[in-house]
C-alpha cells in the first residue's frame, strides 16, 4: 500500500452532474455494526445541516442490519456497502474522491450534531480562507469533554517517553492540548476524526486519508499534512456535538489495540523527522506498550473464562 493515498484528488470539488445543484456540504458517516447508534447521528445530520446537504453512509460489512435500517428509514441518504471492513480511511475515501460540495464533514456514527454547530463552523470557514480543517468541542455521554477533540502531538522523543512510561503503568506526557481551554478557540496540531469539517479545495491539495492506517492515527496524519501544506487546523470550543466514543469500533480488543499501536508507530515513522535512534526508540516503546497491554488483556479474559471467573470489562 502506498505511503500516502492521493489518487483522485486533483480537480476537487468534482463537477456536479448536469442539471443538479451543488450541495453546500457533504457528510460522510462510516458505519460498522452501528444499527443502535445511527439514528441519532443521521437524524441530527439531516436536521442540523444546511438545506441541500448530501449525506453519505459507507458501511464496512455490518451484520446487524445497519444497511437495511438506513435504507428503509433514510431514503435520501446515499448508501455505499462494502462486503468487508477495509478500515476508516478506505471507506471515507470512497466518497472523498468524488465530492461536489466546497466543504465535507467526516462524522462518526456515534456522534450527534448539536443545533447551530455546523452553521457556525461553515460561516467561520467562509470568513477564514486559510483554515483547512475545523473541529468542535466534543462531549461524551455524561457531558464531559472528549479531550481528543483538541490535540497536541508530542515530539518523537516525548512520544518515546510517553509510551515507555505507560509500559509500567505511569503517565508521561499527553496527546491533548492543555493550554487551550475547552470553551475557547485556537489552532491545534490535530482535531478528532470523529468530527472533522474539511475545506474541499484544501483536500484537493493535501490528498486523501492515508489508507495504510486501518483505524486510529489517520486523523493525526491528515491534520499534520494539512498543516505542512500551509493550512490551519482549528479547534472551536464555542460550539459542540456529542461523541459517545467506541460506538463503531466497540470495546478496544487486542486486535484494535494492535492497530492503535501500529498506527502510532507508523505516524512517527512517517512524520517524526528525528534521527534514526530516536525513531527506533519510539517504535520500541510503542510495541513494548502493546505487548504489555495485550498480555494484561489476555490474562483478564482467561480469568473471566475460568469457572467462577468474572466477565472481562
Amino acid at each position: 500500500m502506498s505511503e500516502q493515498t492521493t489518487t483522485g484528488t486533483t480537480g476537487l470539488p468534482a463537477p456536479a452532474p448536469a442539471g443538479t445543484a451543488v450541495p453546500p456540504l457533504e457528510v460522510v458517516v462510516v458505519t460498522y455494526r452501528s444499527r443502535d447508534l445511527v439514528d441519532r447521528c443521521l437524524g441530527s445530520a439531516l436536521a442540523h445541516t444546511p438545506p441541500g446537504t448530501r449525506v453519505h453512509v459507507v458501511d464496512n460489512g455490518s451484520t446487524d442490519g445497519t444497511v437495511e435500517h438506513v435504507r428503509a428509514r433514510y431514503p435520501d441518504v446515499a448508501v455505499t456497502v462494502r462486503p468487508d471492513n477495509p478500515g476508516f480511511a478506505v471507506a471515507n475515501n470512497l466518497v472523498l474522491r468524488s465530492v461536489h460540495a466546497p466543504v465535507v464533514l467526516l462524522l462518526n456514527p456515534d456522534c450527534e450534531l448539536h443545533a447551530g454547530t455546523v452553521d457556525h463552523l461553515l460561516a467561520r470557514l467562509a470568513a477564514e480562507p486559510d483554515v483547512g480543517v475545523l473541529g468542535c468541542r466534543l462531549l461524551t455521554a455524561d457531558g464531559t469533554l472528549d479531550h481528543a477533540a483538541k490535540r497536541m502531538i508530542p515530539s518523537p522523543l516525548e512520544a518515546a517517553r510517553y509510551f515507555a512510561a505507560r509500559v509500567v503503568g505511569r503517565r508521561g506526557g499527553r496527546y491533548t492540548a492543555p493550554d487551550l481551554d475547552e470553551h475557547a478557540s485556537g489552532d491545534v496540531d490535530a482535531v478528532n476524526g470523529a468530527f472533522m469539517l474539511v475545506r474541499t479545495s484544501a483536500l484537493a491539495e493535501v490528498g486523501l486519508l492515508d489508507e495504510a492506517y486501518w483505524m486510529y492515527g489517520e486523523d493525526l496524519d491528515w491534520c499534520t499534512r494539512f498543516r505542512r501544506a500551509g493550512w490551519r487546523v482549528v479547534y472551536d470550543g464555542t460550539v459542540s456535538s456529542t461523541h459517545l466514543k467506541g460506538g463503531s469500533a466497540g470495546v478496544r480488543s487486542v486486535r484494535l489495540n494492535y492497530h492503535f499501536h501500529r498506527s502510532m508507530a507508523r505516524y512517527y515513522r512517517t512524520h517524526g523527522g528525528a534521527p534514526v535512534p530516536v525513531r527506533a526508540a519510539v517504535t520500541g516503546a510503542v510495541w513494548a506498550r502493546f505487548a504489555a497491554v495485550a498480555t494484561v488483556d489476555t490474562a483478564r479474559r482467561a480469568l473471566a473464562a475460568a469457572p467462577g471467573g468474572r466477565r472481562a470489562a
